[in-house]
């Protein structure tokens, strides 16, 4: 068979719909200020789909910064990859107030936090050590495990005593091969919005040698008392060993950052594949990185704003009888019955008739007649945002179990 005609016959579960999805339900355009409420499609919709939690990406400071620094260095510098050519004192400042906020010793800068974490669990284990991690991992992590050429074994989500079960086996492994153990979770669940059982996890260290490796692209800025995140939220933060986080989450920007021991950061810079042969950020990203975290650290406002809306909407949907399922962060996952057909005559309703915007989840990412609407809170919504939301999602909900989206086909 022809490469390109076997491909186009099987499109994916998410492929199989392109045709009537694309441009409304799949790969929509937002467009205006990035804020609670955009444009979609020539109408204002109040918006809940963007990681901007704590409002950074249109605050002034931030503007200001990524402005002047355009205007003073462009985006091409520095150029090539930084091992080469690429290095700067402000990349370098970067790591430094990273690796001080997170309270770690040494910090590496990442161009993508998705390219990254995949690089990096490369880089970190070779075919004699034994990965476990967390079923609910997100994709790059999925993706990193899969390109380990050595054993893996996988745990129920949050589940320490089956992580505990497979702990086992990876010491009867490790002890074969003569390799070590890492333990791959997340702080915070990007769909399900609950924690990673970090306390757990870390307390098992008494019993079984392994590392821990930590994706806290949603807690990084919204968890813990500082923000710190995750670890510092359950008291656990220096028994990460490896933390990561994004700065397209909180920080409403582009690029990643690994925080750890000096010399495992020293070995990742000379072993991490897709730094070492890929351009460095541009110097506008970093200098709007730091004004971000100045922010982020100096500003307590942004989060408890954040979090007054978070305790607002989800004390809310829960007063109004929906089912927020396990989160304890400010993702908020609306879980609803129904098929696909009827995820998006709903969402269309939504968005046509009640001027609400947000994420629509669907088989494959969630079980067969599920349908999970996915909402980010930020700390510039208001509460008035909020009411109007669960006003609508209460019509919706009454709506659904009524049969009104019940169809055969896809709304278009």
């Amino acid at each position: 068979m022809d490469l390109f005609e076997k491909l186009v016959e099987n499109m994916g579960p998410l492929g199989m719909h392109a045709k009537e999805a694309h441009g409304y339900y799949t790969f929509p355009k937002l467009e205006g200020e990035i804020s609670p409420r955009m444009t979609f499609r020539g109408r204002e919709l109040l918006t809940w789909s963007l990681n901007n939690y704590l409002g950074l990406a249109n605050h002034p400071e931030v503007r200001k910064a990524d402005a002047v620094a355009a205007a003073d260095y462009g985006m091409a510098y520095p150029m090539g990859a930084r091992m080469m050519s690429g290095n700067s004192d402000y990349h370098e400042e970067l790591e430094r107030q990273l690796s001080d906020f997170e309270q770690k010793e040494d910090t590496i800068l990442l161009n993508f936090g998705y390219q990254g974490v995949l690089s990096a669990i490369d880089a970190l284990v070779d075919r004699r050590d034994i990965i476990v991690y967390d079923a609910e991992s997100h994709a790059c992590i999925i993706d990193g495990v899969r390109l380990h050429q050595g054993k893996r074994f996988v745990y129920a989500h949050n589940d320490i005593q089956n992580l505990e079960k497979q702990l086992v086996r990876a010491t009867k492994m490790a002890e074969q091969t003569g390799g070590a153990i890492l333990v791959i979770t997340e702080g915070v669940f990007g769909m399900s919005g609950n924690q990673g059982n970090l306390k757990d996890i870390v307390a098992l260290k008494s019993k079984y040698n392994f590392r821990l490796f930590v994706d806290d692209a949603h807690g990084f800025g919204t968890m813990g008392k500082t923000g710190i995140g995750t670890g510092e939220e359950q008291g656990v933060q220096d028994e990460i060993d490896i933390y990561f986080s994004t700065f397209a989450k909180s920080m409403a920007g582009i690029g990643a950052f690994i925080s750890s021991e000096k010399r495992i950061v020293d070995y990742l810079r000379y072993n991490m594949r897709s730094q070492i042969f890929a351009k460095s950020l541009p110097m506008p990203m970093v200098i709007g990185a730091l004004k971000r975290l100045e922010l982020l650290r100096n500003d307590p406002s942004l989060k408890s704003n954040l979090w007054k809306i978070v305790d607002a909407l989800q004390d809310g949907l829960k007063s109004a009888g929906f089912n927020i399922g396990t989160t304890m962060s400010p993702v908020t996952p609306v879980i609803l019955n129904g098929t696909v057909a009827e995820a998006t005559h709903l969402t269309q309703d939504l968005r046509e008739n009640y001027n609400i915007f947000c994420s629509i989840v669907v088989y494959p990412v969630v079980p067969k007649g599920v349908i999970m609407l996915r909402l980010i809170p930020t700390a510039v919504h208001t509460l008035a945002d909020v009411e109007e939301t669960i006003t609508a999602f209460t019509e919706i909900k009454e709506y659904l179990e009524a049969g009104k989206y019940a169809k055969e086909y896809l709304a278009i």
